[in-house]
């Protein structure tokens, strides 16, 4: 019997809703909470930032390299930029992989904080409470939208990227890269604007953690 795509896509969400449940429970049990894995994930999307601005850096002064050509081993260097494109795109799916993790952990958390709010007796303390969450989400929401920006920037650059890439592999002479010198200006205003976002977003990411650490 075949699943209907829907059916299925339905059942892979609870199974992964499902696993995750079983490891925020497994790390409570050994006094990891949620928050402290929240924390983890902003940091190590923190890290997966920084790698990924020096791959799309590389890549750029790779590209820049083979545009400026003008003699050697010109398959020497479309390898070295072909290597880059790839270091790149491996780097913008880390940093995806990432964001999802802190989102999964961050809704889990907040559902949590929410039904606990419920739970008190003390109104004084069931109204600090609930203060503390609308700050902290809207905190969160500063980061991850910042992230998103930076990801949602990084797509057209791989794009191009890899246009290129196409482009020269059947294409590989003089002429050719001449034409491409266009496309690199370009790519480069791309690159410079990605670099602005992601050090805001690295920027929000510090300040987050640094607030979720000090309540």
């Amino acid at each position: 019997m075949m699943f209907n795509k829907a059916i299925l896509s339905t059942l892979l969400l609870f199974t992964l809703i499902g696993c995750q449940s079983a490891y925020y429970s497994a790390m409570e049990k050994v006094g990891t909470h949620k928050r402290d894995i929240l924390i983890d994930r902003v940091e190590e999307a923190t890290s997966s930032q920084e790698e990924a601005k020096e791959e799309f850096i590389n890549a750029l002064e790779q590209l820049s390299k083979l545009i400026a050509f003008d003699g050697g081993e010109l398959q020497t260097q479309y390898e070295l930029s072909k290597y880059s494109f790839d270091s790149s795109n491996e780097a913008a799916q880390e940093v995806s992989a990432r964001i999802d993790s802190i989102e999964h952990v961050a809704e889990a958390l907040f559902d949590e904080w929410r039904d606990e709010i419920e739970q008190y007796s003390s109104q004084s303390l069931k109204r600090q409470s609930k203060l503390q969450l609308n700050t902290t989400e809207k905190r969160y929401l500063t980061v991850i939208n910042a992230m998103h920006k930076a990801e949602d920037k990084m797509l057209p650059i791989l794009s191009a990227l890899k246009d290129n890439m196409l482009y020269l592999k059947h294409n590989l002479n003089a002429k050719a890269i001449g034409a491409l010198k266009g496309e690199y200006k370009v790519i480069k205003q791309d690159i410079n604007r990605l670099i602005i976002q992601m050090n805001q977003s690295i920027e929000d990411s510090q300040a987050f953690i640094a607030t979720l650490k000090s309540t």
